[in-house]
């Protein structure tokens, strides 16, 4: 599925971005706007997806100061189900979070990073997590478990590969300590779902390294 813009696998025509768009604002748009906003299809073609979606009532047109403005009809019986699909990258966030609430080993850090974050992935892109454990866990078997068992459940909800990246404290310092450009990426990517921001985190790996060097 392509979780960037969900809509799109399920309706592979103009209509979904133009969809996506008036599902994603309450304010009245001009063609051109909506045009402008969906990143796809020529202004012709979007005016014609915006007059077929005026007649099937889905989107209302309005007229004011000599331009045609449109917005989505939410009152029309169609309009949840379209809500539905446009907010499928909001759900596949919170289900991520209600299953690491419920990890009997409770991770520092889970959040969602790479082309899922930054939405410029398609429907072949991986979901990428990053997962940073506790530094002592007496049960390495049930972390992996727990892991491993929200790797599945982002395949089966969404048909696309999940990478998780699981590392430790120690580990992350050392790629801090390599000026890995992968944590740069985290940092700017960041969708936090669970646990504390990255940055905090990092901020006392670097507390500790100072404080073990006096």
């Amino acid at each position: 599925m392509d979780v960037s813009h969900p809509i799109r696998s399920i309706i592979p025509t103009l209509d979904a971005p133009v969809l996506e768009v008036l599902a994603g604002t309450r304010r009245r748009l001009s063609g051109r706007e909506v045009h402008r906003l969906a990143g796809a299809g020529s202004v012709r073609g979007v005016q014609l997806v915006l007059a077929r979606l005026v007649a099937q009532g889905l989107v209302d047109a309005e007229e004011h100061a000599g331009a045609i403005l449109y917005a989505a009809n939410r009152a029309h019986l169609a309009w949840p189900a379209i809500e539905a699909l446009a907010g499928i990258r909001g759900e596949l966030s919170g289900r991520i979070r209600d299953v690491v609430a419920g990890w009997s080993i409770p991770p520092l850090h889970v959040s969602l990073f790479g082309s899922a974050a930054r939405r410029d992935g398609d429907a072949s892109s991986d979901i990428d997590l990053l997962v940073v454990r506790p530094d002592a866990i007496s049960d390495d078997e049930a972390w992996e478990d727990q892991v491993d068992a929200l790797r599945n459940d982002v395949r089966d909800w969404t048909g696309n590969r999940c990478q998780v990246m699981a590392i430790d404290r120690r580990r992350l310092a050392e790629h801090v300590a390599a000026a890995d450009p992968l944590v740069d990426g985290w940092l700017r990517d960041e969708i936090l779902l669970a646990g504390d921001p990255l940055r905090t985190i990092l901020d006392g790996i670097a507390d500790l390294t100072a404080l073990s060097r006096r």
